[in-house]
């Protein structure tokens, strides 16, 4: 019994901080403060998990895929900017 409400008091913590993010970030971007290409690169994480969630049918295996695509995309831009810094251009 403890266990069940200390887990929904937390996953109710997650969603309220998820709401502030989601709301100062919409508000960052009406004030002009952030651009809107820098929070939608915060999407993509989410659209993979949706992706991967539509053709598995699974949370556990969407989340493993989303975590190896990550991973993947990381490797990918970590060899593009040292390729890109390393002949200048």
């Amino acid at each position: 019994m403890v266990d069940t409400l200390a887990v929904g008091l937390v996953m109710a913590l997650i969603a309220i901080g998820i709401v502030g993010i989601i709301i100062s970030g919409i508000r960052n971007i009406m004030n002009g403060k952030s651009e809107f290409k820098r929070i939608a690169v915060m999407l993509v994480p989410v659209l993979i998990f949706a992706a991967a969630y539509g053709l598995s049918g699974s949370f556990e295996q969407a989340g493993v895929a989303t975590m190896v695509v990550m991973v993947a995309l990381m490797m990918i831009s970590i060899l593009l900017t040292g390729t890109r810094g390393t002949f200048k251009f």
